[in-house]
């Protein structure tokens, strides 16, 4: 009976002291008195959103894995972004997707990982891609063989700037110069570069209608017995920014082998570039004329 009246105190007296326990705290905040620190103040800052779009119709590039790995884990280890990677075209939609399946309204930027063919989109999907970039102001990034997609859609090609009209050099040792410098993709490179990559020619394309960030130096390219070469000045371009409507746009040629998405350079330029498709940072999409040193190969 001793020990059972000892167990009863002691409970009694935990009990007495929870009740003061409380009494306190709710004495304290009444009073404005209260020893716990207020609650941090987090500003919340949205992850953005991107579409990485790999379907390939004709050409089957190695690197289309690499590159849409690339996408993802850039944003990954810098937290800019989340990114949804696909082989097909399903998403390319404003229509209202069921089973958790996300729409471009869930989207700020498209990237397309070396496509190639027609896609497999109808007529309602492409005008919610191109409403997606030129109305609604979302960007997007086109990689290698994005040039080589799409040929049978004009409006593609207009938003984009051209379409791929053969590798005159195939993979090679390609000599680039910078054009603009203060482009955020452009600052890492020195004023002129060599990178082993496989340089497009584009057809259906102006450097009236887009800003020239990256170009060969055609006065240190090979023109001999080359029936592949259809652009008569001479101007290959290998990187540009545009603007569709109110939609940022950006295109490059590099990243058709496997072993350029090892190079630094080649990461650094596709993240600012994404980076600054998501209007995190801003850059000229302003036309301008070549520089003197590379006109026409002289």
């Amino acid at each position: 009976m001793g020990v059972l009246n000892g167990s009863r105190f002691g409970f009694a007296v935990l009990v007495g002291l929870v009740i003061v326990g409380l009494g306190c705290l709710i004495h304290a905040q009444s009073t404005g008195n209260s020893a716990l620190p207020p609650a941090p103040h987090v500003k919340e800052v949205r992850m953005k959103h991107v579409l990485v779009i790999g379907q390939t119709k004709d050409w089957e590039h190695d690197s289309v894995s690499d590159t849409m790995a690339a996408v993802y884990n850039l944003g990954k280890e810098s937290g800019l972004w989340d990114t949804t990677m696909r082989t097909d075209t399903k998403l390319l939609t404003k229509k209202e997707l069921t089973r958790n399946a996300k729409n471009l309204n869930y989207f700020d930027l498209i990237v397309f990982a070396s496509t190639s063919g027609e896609l497999d989109m109808d007529e309602s999907q492409k005008q919610d891609m191109m409403s997606f970039i030129k109305d609604d102001g979302k960007g997007f990034v086109g990689i290698h063989a994005a040039l080589d997609t799409n040929h049978n859609w004009p409006e593609f090609g207009e938003m984009l700037g051209g379409w791929f009209d053969e590798h005159p050099w195939m993979t090679f040792e390609a000599p680039i110069v910078v054009e603009d410098p203060n482009f955020p993709a452009m600052r890492h490179f020195p004023a002129a570069f060599v990178k082993y990559d496989e340089i497009y020619q584009p057809k259906s394309w102006s450097r009236d209608k887009v800003n020239v960030l990256l170009s060969l130096d055609s006065s240190k390219l090979d023109y001999t017995n080359n029936p592949k070469i259809h652009r008569a000045d001479h101007d290959f371009a290998v990187a540009w920014s545009k603007m569709y409507g109110k939609g940022r746009v950006f295109y490059s040629t590099l990243g058709h082998t496997e072993e350029s998405w090892e190079d630094p350079d080649v990461r650094k330029m596709y993240f600012e570039a994404i980076k600054w498709a998501l209007r995190m940072t801003e850059g000229s999409t302003a036309s301008h004329g070549r520089a003197v040193g590379v006109v026409a190969g002289h």
